[in-house]
């Protein structure tokens, strides 16, 4: 089973990178560090400029603040499951945060269009108002709607439920005789968690946020729903414009002609790479905290 695995993301990373091999061949290094992205009509003589790096950017920038708000609330989710919870109602909360995972990525999107978008737009004037001070949360003009904060927000409550089941494990995996030693000591239950369980399974929720992170990385129609596709450089989360990776694929796609599409299979290939690194990186945390029991 691992073989095969192994094996399909191998023909994928082929196929991405030959398909994608002649936009590497004439941008060089300029697709990923550039910021402009113009496409000539196939024939029209007119050159192709194909650079990436505002969809990095962006595709990091919108990551890093799914990060931000969904690991704490998952880790203080995964804590209340294993150590507060009821033993009634723990296996059914556990299957209500693993339907999680299996919600459409559409069903997302749309809640974070319908729902989500109008309380935020809120939450980001207010943040503005009392932290504009800070670079990040400067906002030149008043526009809020569809901003990276807003699809942040959206892959955060993506990722809890993977946030939180390897929070979960790593958490119950706490030696009981350290547990014990805690309240003979005459610890609370939050003071136990404090002194004993969080830096026990502290590297099992790193490789649990790295997952989440290699989810968002690859997000696509969620994001595509919340957010304004601009090929500019933007680090102010607030701002109503943005873009990552996967919903510029899906943006330009369409209408792409002969040289654009494989532009963008190089894009998806750098994609790929991304989040084919940061998955590694998480399962070695993962399967190492889990073996060695810190």
């Amino acid at each position: 089973m691992s073989m095969s695995s192994l094996v399909i993301l191998t023909l994928i990373g082929l196929f991405l990178s030959l398909r994608g091999y002649q936009a590497f061949k004439s941008q060089g290094f300029h697709f990923i560090t550039g910021v402009d992205w113009v496409a000539a009509q196939d024939g029209s003589g007119e050159k192709n400029v194909f650079g990436l790096g505002a969809m990095i950017i962006g595709t990091l920038v919108i990551s890093a603040t799914a990060l931000v708000v969904g690991v704490p609330l998952s880790v203080l989710t995964a804590l209340f499951l294993t150590f507060y919870a009821p033993e009634r109602f723990k296996k059914f909360l556990i299957s209500v945060v693993d339907l999680m995972a299996s919600f459409p990525s559409i069903l997302y999107g749309l809640w974070g269009f319908f729902v989500l978008m109008p309380m935020a737009e809120y939450w980001a004037k207010l943040i503005h108002k009392y932290l504009g001070w800070i670079p990040i949360f400067d906002v030149p003009q008043p526009a809020y709607t569809r901003s990276p904060f807003i699809a942040g927000i959206v892959l955060a409550i993506m990722i809890i439920p993977i946030v939180t089941s390897v929070s979960r494990e790593i958490f119950a995996q706490t030696p009981l005789d350290r547990i014990q030693a805690a309240y003979a000591l005459g610890a609370t239950r939050w003071a136990m968690i404090k002194a004993v369980v969080l830096p026990f399974g502290a590297s099992g929720v790193v490789g649990g946020a790295m997952l989440g992170l290699g989810r968002a990385l690859g997000e696509t129609v969620a994001v595509y729903s919340v957010l304004n596709i601009v090929f500019k450089v933007n680090f102010q989360v607030l701002y109503g414009f943005g873009g990552n990776i996967a919903s510029m694929i899906v943006q330009k796609w369409g209408e792409a002609s002969l040289s654009e599409g494989k532009a963008l299979l190089a894009a998806g290939f750098v994609l790929f790479i991304m989040t084919l690194l940061v998955n590694m990186g998480a399962n070695y945390i993962v399967r190492r905290t889990v073996k060695t029991g810190r």
